[in-house]
């Protein structure tokens, strides 16, 4: 089956490394459902089936980190994906795919060098007057290296693996083909969603393997931030970035994994757990794009207490309405309108179908555990993880943005309580929440979504004489058509055989009376008798419809 859509000589080989690494990891069945059982036949001469039998002992989720592992950085950055992904998958699933982290081995410089040259256009040494071969950090996108400029500033350089972007494109075609049969073929995949998953997957690492795009983020970031002195983003090098390559400013902060740097550096930690809360909110509330990692490998700390972020390859962005929606399911919550909450969850919920009687009774009894508290002092992870709990519970899904939006603000509050075991997250939203709560009752933000609103009502009038024109052409046309969705076709068809078997017998007892009846005119013994039987069929027949009709209710 997947076999016949790769039809690139180049793809087939991944198709079978991999299916090995699934075979080894106790996943046979899905090799077979894939439509690869002819790689089963040739595995026990590759692989030491005893070890497949221990590693196939492994709980689901130990066996599919593992296997993500083995497979290579793209599917390392799936399983990174999958663990934001808390709507979906519970707790030891979550806390498994935490785990995964990019562990690879650098390219030697020599492999890096010639496409280096080709995007700088030149001689190292044309443009740096120091250039470190040896890899600052690697990643599977890429490798940063410290350089210093002519002009004597220290910078990073990050380049692109070379060659990465074909092995990315051929697992990114496997991993599509994979999920729509995973989806077609198993009920129990069905309700993960895996093509939205790969689609929403393959746009980031795409905009990730864009060194230049991460830039941008970056740049915009900077200039939201262009009046605080509290944050520091680094500069970018625009004459020597591109796709492939991009040169930045050095950092030199302390890590803010390093507690005992940070403590003999003088800085107070508490301080620097409130600057990166109010940093993150205000991106997130006020801005609606933000950086969706903020974990302590991505955070510098510099004197003063400022804060340096780095890597910009992942960010998150909310519209206007998205944060609206946010504070509004906050309030919701604190004044304990379970309505108010449900509406928005449903709205989140997009096309998927939902028990709302049972939804709001859940909602209702989550609501009721924060009864008579502040929003101030809500755990907010606490509350996320009852709310995920509860989407799961009903099948209802998060949208993309906001699943980024979890795992940074729990990412967050993480990192805050290593720097303050008092901190809480909230308690800093809060003053952001009730700003942007304001925000939207001011009369500026009345007149304007009165104008959306009349302009969208206008808008529909204006085009509904086009409409109808296409509907009225469809149908002179013999193109237009009614679809009907049956949910138990199996129930309607034995329903309509019940349903035509009484007619059947209604009009075979109403064709025996009438007939019998004109028989029974006729005169001479022989027609009597069959008027007779006629009317005892009719009768048996009326008495069975009867029946039938009563036991049925």
């Amino acid at each position: 089956m997947i076999l016949g859509t790769l039809n690139a000589a180049k793809d087939l080989g991944r198709v079978h490394e991999i299916a090995l690494i699934l075979i080894r990891y106790g996943f046979g069945d899905m090799v077979r459902r894939l439509g690869l059982s002819n790689i089963i036949d040739r595995a026990g001469k590759v692989l030491h089936w005893s070890e497949v039998e221990e590693l196939a002992h492994l709980e689901p989720p130990a066996r599919v980190r593992r296997a993500l592992e083995e497979m290579g950085p793209t599917y390392v950055k799936l399983g990174q994906i999958l663990a934001t992904r808390a709507d979906l998958f519970s707790a030891e699933w979550i806390n498994e795919f935490a785990k995964l982290q990019d562990q690879v081995q650098a390219v030697p410089f020599s492999e890096i060098e010639p496409q280096l040259l080709e995007d700088l256009g030149g001689q190292i040494d044309d443009f740096f007057s120091e250039f470190n071969h040896q890899p600052f950090a690697t990643a599977s996108i890429g490798q940063v290296y410290l350089a210093r400029l002519k002009r004597g500033h220290q910078v990073i350089v990050k380049v692109r693996r070379p060659g990465i972007r074909p092995k990315v494109e051929a697992d990114l075609r496997l991993l599509k083909q994979i999920a729509e049969i995973a989806e077609r073929e198993s009920k129990d995949f069905r309700r993960f969603q895996p093509k939205e998953i790969i689609h929403q997957f393959t746009l980031s690492m795409r905009r990730e393997l864009d060194l230049a795009g991460e830039c941008r983020n970056a740049e915009r970031i900077a200039s939201a931030f262009s009046n605080d002195p509290v944050i520091i983003i680094p500069k970018v090098y625009w004459q020597w970035t591109s796709e492939r390559m991009n040169v930045q400013e050095y950092i030199d902060g302390i890590p803010a994994r390093d507690l005992v740097a940070i403590n003999n550096a003088g800085l107070d930690r508490k301080q620097l757990a409130r600057n990166g809360a109010e940093i993150v909110m205000k991106m997130v509330l006020e801005d609606g794009f933000f950086h969706a990692d903020p974990h302590p490998g991505n955070l510098f700390f510099l004197p003063e207490n400022r804060i340096a972020f780095i890597d910009f390859g992942m960010v998150g962005r909310l519209t206007e309405e998205r944060r609206s929606q946010l504070v509004h399911l906050l309030q919701g919550v604190v004044a304990r309108n379970t309505s108010q909450v449900v509406r928005i969850l449903l709205k989140w919920a997009g096309d998927t179908l939902a028990n709302t009687e049972s939804l709001t009774t859940d909602v209702d009894g989550l609501i009721d555990q924060y009864h008579d508290v502040s929003l101030k002092d809500i755990d907010i992870a606490g509350f996320l993880n009852d709310l995920t709990t509860l989407l799961r519970d009903h099948q209802l899904k998060l949208p993309p943005d906001l699943t980024l939006l979890m795992k940074t603000l729990i990412t967050l509050e993480g990192m805050g309580r290593q720097l303050d075991p008092d901190f809480n997250i909230v308690q800093v939203a809060t003053p952001f929440l009730q700003r942007a709560l304001f925000k939207r009752y001011t009369p500026d933000a009345i007149v304007k979504q009165s104008w959306q609103s009349f302009s969208g009502m206008l808008e529909l009038l204006t085009e509904l004489p086009n409409d109808l024109h296409r509907l009225l052409d469809l149908a002179r046309r013999g193109a237009l058509g009614v679809r009907l969705d049956i949910a138990k076709p199996e129930w309607l068809a034995k329903e309509l055989d019940r349903v035509v078997n009484r007619l059947s017998v209604s009009l075979i007892t109403s064709a025996l009376i009438v007939g019998s009846s004109i028989v029974s005119t006729v005169e001479g013994g022989a027609s009597s008798f069959l008027g007779l039987i006629g009317f005892v069929g009719a009768f048996m027949g009326g008495i069975w419809l009867l029946f039938s009709i009563w036991r049925s209710g």
